[in-house]
C-alpha cells in the first residue's frame, strides 16, 4: 500500500527510546530517529543505564539537539517501570517506541503517521520489519521470514478485525509501532509482567483500540542481539513465553476473540512444555501439554511425542542425553501423519539445546 495522502506534520510525535547498559548501540538507534523524513517530532530517552558511559556520550554528542529530552534513572527503575515513564513524558500527538538496539527506516515515521490521515479513528498502527544481525547488517530472506512468522501479509493488509486478535497472535510487534498517546498512557507498561511487559502491553493496547491498521512496508528494523533482557531468561521460569502463556489463559474475552485466543495459545504451550521439561517440572508440564492437545494437532505431531519423552526423563530425575537417539524415537513413536521425519529430528534437536520461543 502506498501512503500517498497528505501527512499532517502538525501531529508532534514523540520517539520514546529506554535504555541500558547500550552506548555502543544508541547512537545508531538515535540517529535513526534524527533521520526521519517527518519532521515534528522529540526523542524522549530514559536511560537505565550502571555507569555514565551512555550520559556522557549524549551530553558530548547531542548537547545542541534540541528535539533529544535524555533522563538518567537513578536508582534505574528497570524495563517495565522505565517505558511507563517515557510515556508519561512524552508530550505528542502520538507515541512510538523504539528500543536502543534497535532502527527506524528514514521514512517509518512519516509512513505511519500519515494512516491518520486516511482513518481519523486510528489507534495503533504497525507494519514490518527489517531483520539485521548485531553489526545492524540486514538479512533480507531472514526479513521477509520473520513478517510471514507473525502473520505480516499483504493479504492481510488494513484494518485488522477485529482489533484485539492483533495482539494476541502476536502480530503486533514489541516496538516500531505507533499509537495515540492518551491510550498508550492509559494502558501503561505493568511491572507485574516481567519480561513479557511488552506482549502484555500490545494485547491490552489492540484489545482497548477501536481501530488497528498494519501496512505492508518496511518501517523498522530488529536487531538480533545476545544481550537482551528476554534472552538472559531463555529456558527458565521467568522466560517471557512463560508469563505470556500465564496472561493468555487468564483474559476474560468475547466470543469473537477465543480463536485468536487459541491460535496464540497454539503457539505458546508447546513451548512452555519444553520450558518445563528443561527445569524438570514434569506435572505441570504434562498438564499443559495435555490441556492443549490441538497445539500438538491432537497428536499427529512428533513434537508431542518428543515433549512427552523429555518429560518422562525430568519425572524420573534425569538430565536429558543423546538428545538426537531421543528425538528419532520420538518420530518412530509419532503417526504416520509426520510428512518429514528428518526436518522433524532437528526441529526436536533444536527445541532442547535452545530456547525456541518467539520474542513476545
Amino acid at each position: 500500500m502506498s501512503i500517498t495522502s497528505a501527512v499532517p506534520h502538525s501531529a508532534l510525535v514523540s520517539i520514546c527510546l529506554p535504555t541500558c547498559n547500550r552506548p555502543e548501540l544508541i547512537v545508531t538507534c538515535i540517529e535513526s530517529c534524527l533521520a526521519q523524513s517527518y519532521g515534528n517530532l522529540e526523542i524522549v530517552i530514559g536511560d537505565d543505564s550502571r555507569d555514565d558511559r551512555t550520559e556522557a556520550l549524549i551530553a558530548a554528542r547531542y548537547a545542541d539537539e534540541p528535539r533529544i529530552r535524555y533522563t538518567r534513572n537513578q536508582p534505574p527503575l528497570g524495563q517495565a517501570r522505565n517505558v511507563a515513564s517515557l510515556f508519561e513524558r512524552a508530550e505528542g500527538d502520538k507515541i512510538l517506541l523504539i528500543h536502543d538496539d534497535d532502527l527506524l527506516t528514514t521514512d517509518g515515521v512519516e509512513k505511519l503517521v500519515a494512516l491518520w490521515t486516511l482513518r481519523p479513528q486510528l489507534d495503533a498502527a504497525f507494519g514490518d520489519q527489517y531483520e539485521a544481525d548485531h553489526s545492524g547488517a540486514i538479512d533480507f530472506d531472514a526479513s521477509a521470514q520473520l513478517n510471514v512468522d507473525f502473520r505480516r501479509t499483504k493479504e492481510v493488509e488494513g484494518l485488522q478485525i477485529p482489533p484485539g486478535k492483533t495482539g494476541l497472535i502476536q502480530m503486533f510487534p514489541n516496538n516500531g509501532w505507533m499509537a495515540d498517546a492518551q491510550l498508550v498512557k492509559r494502558i501503561g507498561y505493568k511491572e507485574e509482567f516481567g519480561v513479557c511487559c511488552d506482549f502484555v502491553f500490545g494485547t491490552q493496547l489492540c484489545l482497548a483500540a477501536r481501530e488497528v491498521f498494519y501496512l505492508h512496508e518496511y518501517v523498522s528494523v530488529y536487531r538480533k542481539t545476545a544481550n537482551s533482557v528476554s534472552h538472559s531468561t531463555r529456558g527458565t521460569t521467568t522466560a517471557a513465553t512463560v508469563s505470556a502463556y500465564a496472561f493468555v489463559k487468564g483474559l476474560h474475552l468475547p466470543p469473537s476473540l477465543e480463536p485468536a485466543r487459541k491460535l496464540a495459545l497454539r503457539r505458546l504451550a508447546p513451548i512452555v512444555v519444553s520450558v518445563h521439561a528443561r527445569n524438570y517440572q514434569a506435572r505441570a508440564g504434562f498438564k499443559v501439554a495435555l490441556a492443549h492437545l490441538f497445539a500438538y494437532n491432537y497428536g499427529l505431531s512428533a513434537r508431542f511425542y518428543y515433549h512427552l519423552l523429555m518429560l518422562s526423563r525430568a519425572a524420573l530425575g534425569e538430565r536429558p542425553q543423546a538428545v538426537a537417539a531421543a528425538a528419532v524415537a520420538a518420530v518412530a513413536a509419532a503417526p504416520a501423519a509426520v510428512a518429514e521425519p528428518v526436518a522433524a529430528v532437528k526441529e526436536m534437536v533444536a527445541d532442547l539445546v535452545t530456547d525456541r520461543s518467539e520474542p513476545v
